[in-house]
């Protein structure tokens, strides 16, 4: 199954565009696809004191949570689109793997204290977009891939980012979904 998870809250933004550009494309090949939007559901990335009392045990309160990890089971594909705030991701999906990711879901320890990975997603894109260049934002990207996402198997991250996304123009973003569909 493929899923995306999407983490831009304004429906008229290009992040929106590329995701509905990615669910036609899935949808005239018939492939099987889940939508996690963290905004439309109210996502709530806060921890609250009741849950981090049970979060060292691996557990949570919110039943989102539950349904987000059911889907994550299912995933072999994943796509996390976003935008490149302040030079990295936005607090949501911050929020997202803080909570989601838990102890004996995402990750257990060895017998000498390293994160042991418990997904299993094969394939992974970030697609991001952004007001700079890329290369500003290598560094926190690269480190997001092999500090969180590598960590808690999410394995053969791609990274396609829509740089200069406001001032592009229409044509730099028609060449940035083309480059979507030949990639997703």
């Amino acid at each position: 199954m493929k899923t995306i998870v999407s983490v831009h809250p304004w429906d008229g933004s290009f992040n929106k565009a590329i995701m509905n550009t990615i669910i036609a494309k899935w949808e005239k090949e018939n492939t099987p696809y889940q939508i996690i939007d963290l905004h439309k559901d109210n996502f709530n990335p806060i921890f609250t004191e009741e849950e981090l009392s049970v979060y060292h045990k691996g557990e949570h309160l919110d039943p989102l949570i539950t349904k987000y990890q059911e889907i994550l089971k299912e995933t072999d594909t994943i796509i996390f689109l976003f935008p490149i705030w302040w030079a990295t991701l936005p607090a949501i999906l911050k929020g997202f793997f803080d909570k989601v990711m838990l102890y004996n879901f995402a990750f257990s320890y060895s017998s000498d204290n390293n994160l042991v990975p418990l997904l299993n997603i094969k394939k992974s894109y970030l697609i991001t977009t952004s007001a700079g260049d890329t290369e500003m934002f290598r560094t926190p990207i690269e480190s997001f891939i092999q500090m969180t996402l590598m960590r808690v198997g999410i394995n053969d991250t791609e990274w396609l980012n829509c740089q200069n996304v406001v001032y592009g123009g229409e044509e730099h973003r028609k060449e940035f979904l083309k480059q979507i569909l030949e990639r997703v």
